[in-house]
């Protein structure tokens, strides 16, 4: 398991290859490149965790739990009392 942000699949975008997801991270919808797993499918629903953009990693909400509490250990998570505040890295 690589460190990623944890988020679910919104739905595809049309164009871009189908290449672009709408992933819903923290409460704000982002755009995604899922071209790094060619093999994957996506649907709405699905959890993914994304590095720089990209998705790294399909994975199920057991996984995306994981990857957040990972997140949070180091300190870079949102406050549980915020689901959806944007994770701030510390320096």
């Amino acid at each position: 398991m690589c460190l990623g942000i944890p988020g679910q699949v919104v739905r595809m975008l049309e164009g871009y290859g189908d290449q672009l997801a709408l992933v819903n991270v923290a409460g704000e919808n982002r755009k995604v490149n899922v071209g790094m797993l060619p093999e994957e499918t996506f649907d709405t629903g699905d959890w993914v965790i994304i590095h720089m953009g990209f998705v790294v990693e399909k994975t199920d909400k057991a996984g995306a739990d994981a990857a957040l509490a990972g997140l949070k250990m180091m300190g870079s998570g949102p406050e549980i009392g915020n689901p959806g505040e944007i994770p701030k890295v510390s320096r």
